[in-house]
């Protein structure tokens, strides 16, 4: 499953300066977070886990004029050889230290290969995370924090209002609101 927006490569690839400069913030902003989690997860220190994260960026750049796009194929699974093919050159180049590395994914798991459904999972919850954070500003302080608790306890929504002290359909119509902008935020990329 391709997961990656369509228009979002496209303007990567083919647009007008403009476009393609916009495209990279948007790029950058949804997948330098998430490449830095999966170098930290493989067991890379904060610095060079930031170094990983520019090398796959520069290779990012410097590729994407060159790739062409296939809807049957995953970009992200183009993305992830590039990042584990960077981190396997940077342990090589520099011996890296890894943090604590008993306790690593990869330790736990003989392969240097990262389970595709993980790597997918982690994904999934840096998009999901961007577009939360992206949609907070519209929502009242006191509401955000009822539809974040609505969210994480498992609780009812009459539970959950009665203890922010807000009407249950104002709840309601707040939750329904989030729901309509993320779906609108994350289509294309989920």
């Amino acid at each position: 499953m391709n997961t990656t927006s369509e228009s979002l490569l496209f303007r990567l690839h083919d647009g007008s300066s403009v476009a393609r400069g916009d495209a990279w913030t948007s790029f950058t902003k949804l997948y330098t977070p998430l490449i830095f989690y999966w170098a930290r997860k493989m067991g890379l220190q904060a610095e060079d886990a930031a170094d990983l994260v520019q090398d796959v960026m520069a290779i990012v750049l410097q590729k994407i004029g060159d790739l062409d796009y296939d809807a049957r194929r995953s970009f992200r699974g183009w993305l992830r050889a590039v990042t584990l093919n960077q981190y396997r050159q940077q342990l090589r180049k520099k011996k890296l230290k890894l943090v604590d590395a008993s306790a690593t994914f990869l330790a736990s798991h003989p392969s240097a290969d990262l389970a595709e459904q993980t790597w997918d999972q982690d994904y999934a919850r840096s998009l999901l995370q961007h577009a939360m954070k992206s949609l907070q500003p519209g929502f009242a302080p006191k509401t955000w924090a009822a539809l974040e608790t609505l969210m994480k306890s498992g609780q009812s929504v009459a539970e959950v209002s009665e203890q922010a002290g807000i009407r249950p359909t104002t709840l309601y119509s707040a939750k329904a609101r989030l729901m309509r902008r993320l779906k609108r935020q994350l289509e294309g990329l989920l």
